[in-house]
């Protein structure tokens, strides 16, 4: 049976997924962000088994992944969880399946980077991630461009909620989305794996 957080019914969830490999400020900023603006009860934070448009052999062993974001995710509003793990999960739509049952109960939101909204289409099934709950993009350094001129943004042109309405859209149906601007940070997974290498 699958674990979830403990949440309330009518609760505003935000899922924010990734590879975490390693979690930094940066990710911290994002769903601190996110948590204000989207008028969140709870942030999840879904740790990736195994990000499918990834190398493998860059990913990190999972249970230090998980532990170490543990420790940067320390707010009382922010899970972090091993859902994705649990039900060995390979893409989002797997996982929103999987969360289909919490999702009746409460109001979901999918919080993620420009950097990733950008690379949408190339995910599994998105046009069925975009059409079965609300999604967040925060801004990344270098992607916010690249993010509202890719496939995702043009063919859900329509759907764009304004700034001033984003605190409502975990209460809104899918499709919908809001880009959100934001603070950047130069914090990077790659450039922190790569620093590490360098002195190991």
């Amino acid at each position: 049976m699958l674990k979830l957080p403990l949440f309330g019914e009518g609760q505003r969830i935000g899922l924010f997924g990734g590879s975490f490999n390693p979690a930094h400020a940066g990710h911290r900023m994002v769903a601190l962000y996110a948590l204000k603006r989207l008028q969140l009860d709870w942030v999840w934070w879904l740790v990736s088994p195994q990000n499918p448009l990834k190398d493998t052999t860059e990913t990190g062993e999972y249970s230090a992944r998980l532990a170490h974001t543990k420790l940067i995710a320390r707010h009382p509003q922010f899970k972090v969880t091993d859902i994705e793990n649990q039900i060995h999960s390979r893409n989002t739509a797997q996982t929103l399946a999987a969360l289909k049952q919490a999702m009746t109960k409460a109001h979901f939101v999918w919080i993620m980077g420009a950097d990733s909204f950008a690379d949408l289409d190339r995910w599994h099934d998105w046009n069925h991630i975009v059409e079965t709950l609300p999604i967040a993009v925060l801004a990344r350094p270098g992607y916010s461009v690249r993010a509202l001129g890719g496939q995702a943004a043009i063919r859900y042109s329509n759907n764009r909620v304004s700034n001033e309405q984003s605190g409502l859209l975990a209460k809104r149906k899918a499709p919908a989305w809001v880009f959100i601007s934001m603070p950047l940070r130069s914090e990077s997974s790659t450039a922190i794996r790569q620093a590490v290498k360098a002195v190991s």
